[in-house]
């Protein structure tokens, strides 16, 4: 029987051409019955094609199914990524999706904490290296952070704003803007979700565009929250504050229910559409790794990470029919996980387990200022010591897009 050639290079050539014009040229080249297979669009096969390469019907049948599962293992992690924009853009449109609204932690805060009275600030360099006009914002990465690029891909613009910035415009109202502060959390302790800034903007709204055009702009906005890092770091695991008050479990419980009634004060302040954040693994922050004098990933502090997210599912499914609110999950542990793992593939990482900011295993923040950067940050996983590179934010932004479903947005 006729063996193939392990010839692949014509490969990419061929799915230009039809199968009658390659078939001159190498008629019994592997490449060419790969490109075949894969690319009929049944299985009623030319009588030539079968008897060229001397296979009955049912070997081409079954050689084309196996084809076409390697063929879907191979390009599977890309496709799992891949994000129709136009599309998303059409459905947000479509609903009348008004703007993006942000809460949380550094993690989307664009520059809040410049007009604050606190320590954890990143407007500075060399935060905002390549940034959009290469200036620092108070973005805690090197350029945009997911948010920005949610914004992006949902067709309103490639920034988020602080509310607080003394420059946002009039406009800026009716797209979105962040309320996120660095450093706060769910927990009291920590610092209160920024609903008095939300109450102030809801006042600006209706100044802008009237009560009852507000409150549609309100009832069809996407909110997003995201936070929780810093309850477990700050007043858990650094700090023995709460856990001298709480065992693990009972401390993940007491979050989750701070993080209920925060959303059910949102929703009272007029959210339907939420995005909820989970918490990444803590355990594999270049920080965490050098307080715990530990080179690989600290796994009980992932443990925790884990379990949290896994109570933020649950408590969401409730929320979900007690409020009759949309909701939507962002997996960003699963999102760093697959990275960390798979650096060439997810974002072409070349160093994942420190920053590009000095030694990159203790600076962030006030300690990050004024300090040398590695060449290139897009090779690099994390910005600071803490915070992920504007690559891996995109990388994030392209997993959270992706679950903002059909549901979420009519």
């Amino acid at each position: 029987m006729l063996k193939c050639s392990t010839n692949t290079t014509k490969l990419p050539r061929l799915f230009k051409k039809k199968w009658s014009a390659e078939s001159r040229h190498s008629p019994r080249n592997c490449s060419t019955l790969a490109f075949f297979l894969l690319h009929q669009t049944s299985f009623s096969l030319p009588q030539k094609f079968i008897k060229q390469f001397s296979y009955s019907a049912d070997m081409v049948m079954r050689m084309r199914l196996a084809l076409l599962v390697l063929f879907s293992l191979a390009v599977m992690p890309l496709l799992a990524r891949a994000v129709d924009i136009h599309q998303l853009r059409q459905l947000a449109a479509r609903n009348n999706v008004t703007c993006i609204l942000v809460f949380g932690d550094s993690s989307v805060d664009p520059g809040n904490n410049n007009r604050l009275d606190t320590m954890m600030k990143g407007n500075f360099p060399p935060y905002g290296k390549n940034f959009l006009n290469g200036r620092p914002t108070g973005r805690f990465s090197n350029g945009r952070l997911a948010t920005d690029f949610i914004a992006e891909a949902l067709g309103y613009r490639n920034i988020i704003p602080a509310f607080l910035d003394p420059h946002i415009q009039k406009a800026d109202l009716l797209h979105g803007v962040s309320f996120a502060s660095s450093a706060s959390g769910y927990d009291d302790l920590t610092a209160n979700l920024s609903l008095e800034y939300f109450l102030h903007y809801k006042i600006h709204l209706r100044q802008l565009v009237g009560k009852k055009k507000a409150e549609e702009i309100l009832g069809r906005a996407l909110f997003v929250m995201s936070m929780g890092t810093n309850d477990f770091l700050q007043n858990y695991f650094l700090e023995p504050t709460r856990s001298e008050q709480y065992t693990l479990e009972e401390y993940e419980n007491y979050l989750i229910s701070c993080m209920a009634h925060d959303i059910e004060e949102m929703h009272r302040l007029g959210a339907r559409r939420l995005v909820v954040v989970g918490i990444p693994p803590l355990g594999c922050m270049p920080l965490v790794k050098t307080l715990k004098d530990e080179t690989s990933c600290v796994e009980s502090y992932n443990q925790a990470a884990a379990s949290f997210n896994s109570k933020i599912k649950e408590k969401l499914a409730i929320l979900r029919t007690s409020l009759r609110l949309k909701t939507a999950y962002a997996d960003i542990y699963g999102t760093v996980e697959r990275a960390m793992n798979n650096p060439k593939q997810y974002g072409n990482f070349t160093v994942t387990t420190k920053g590009c900011c000095g030694s990159g295993t203790v600076e962030y923040a006030e300690s990050c200022r004024g300090l040398s950067t590695c060449a290139d940050p897009s090779k690099y996983l994390f910005w600071d010591a803490v915070h992920p590179s504007e690559n891996m934010y995109k990388i994030i932004a392209d997993d959270v897009v992706n679950s903002l479903d059909r549901d979420l947005l009519l």
